[in-house]
């Protein structure tokens, strides 16, 4: 099998432990290849952290999941340095942290306060943590995927602009079709008889997701989805020569961090779909989940009841595909 193919199979064998959860898995594979981190936002028991544990399970990666609580502290997670006794007498050595990891499970994000937020800053954007003074640098392959609950806003955190504009993308899962619903609840019956039981699933290697890494950034972009995605990207920050209602909803737009996003998943997308040239389709096609987290909406759009992802449906109406 080709690179395409094996990492087609990796979606499709997170797809038989996650049921009812297609776009979800296809933007979590999506947002691999693209070297980025997810935000998943839903209600409790929508397969969230599953969503993860059968990724990490497939993948030939090392899975940490940190659970954040209000008593969290920033050397909980990066580590720190800590007194080693040795024959040769003391020394100070770094301890590190779980976020030292390959897939990291930050669950229940928004319920650590600011400063153990922050120290997820560096590491998402830099991959590297600098403690004392020294900088240490994070696994090749090292993917945040954190979880948060969109209703339950008591002893929570929110998260600043500046954390949630280092999520490559913010995704919402929903409830399951009554089809796929059935099917979960045959899926965990077979799985509790077979505990203990069932065998090990086979592995991607890191080197197959490295090497389609190289290949989706071949996938060609002509000038003309650039200026599209660049048009995109200042219509949030200038809607008012688009649509007065736009004007009206949108308080804060996207940075060039959503441009630059926008461009590496649209490229995963195509390379994904067998092409080698990203098309307007594939810029559509993951707009919402790349920008809906960018936006700050205004009052007007809060009390008119209007979505992000209703703002960003307006402004594919609005801009116009460059030619």
């Amino acid at each position: 099998m080709n690179t395409l193919q094996q990492v087609q199979g990796l979606e499709a064998s997170v797809a038989e432990s996650v049921l009812g959860q297609a776009d979800t898995i296809r933007h979590i594979v999506l947002a691999l290849l693209a070297n980025g981190h997810v935000l998943l936002e839903s209600l409790p028991g929508l397969a969230k952290t599953r969503t993860v544990k059968a990724l990490s399970t497939h993948l030939d990666a090392q899975m940490r999941r940190i659970q954040f609580t209000p008593d969290l502290l920033p050397s909980d997670i990066t580590g720190g340095e800590i007194l080693q006794q040795t024959p040769e007498g003391n020394s100070i050595k770094f301890q590190p942290g779980p976020l030292f990891g390959n897939v990291i499970l930050a669950d229940e994000i928004n319920r650590a306060p600011a400063k153990v937020q922050a120290a997820l800053l560096e590491a998402m954007e830099e991959r590297q943590i600098t403690v004392a003074g020294r900088s240490y640098p994070m696994p090749g392959l090292f993917m945040v995927l954190a979880t948060q609950n969109p209703i339950e806003q008591e002893g929570t955190y929110p998260l600043p602009e500046a954390q949630m504009d280092r999520f490559l993308m913010k995704l919402q899962l929903d409830y399951p079709h009554p089809e796929d619903e059935a099917q979960v609840l045959r899926l965990v019956r077979s799985e509790d008889q077979q505990v203990g039981s069932a065998p090990e699933p086979a592995r991607l290697p890191q080197d197959v997701v490295f090497s389609a890494r190289r290949e989706v950034a071949q996938v060609h972009v002509a000038p003309a989805i650039d200026r599209y995605l660049v048009d995109l990207v200042n219509a949030t920050r200038h809607p008012a020569d688009y649509d007065a209602d736009l004007a009206r909803w949108i308080h804060i737009g996207a940075s060039p961090r959503g441009g630059i996003s926008l461009d590496r998943v649209a490229r995963a997308h195509a390379w994904f779909n067998g092409q080698d040239f990203v098309s307007p389709d594939n810029v559509r096609a993951i707009m919402h989940p790349v920008l809906r987290h960018r936006l700050q909406l205004s009052y007007d759009a809060i009390s008119d009841g209007v979505s992000a992802d209703q703002v960003l449906d307006r402004l594919l109406d609005k801009v116009a595909i460059a030619t």
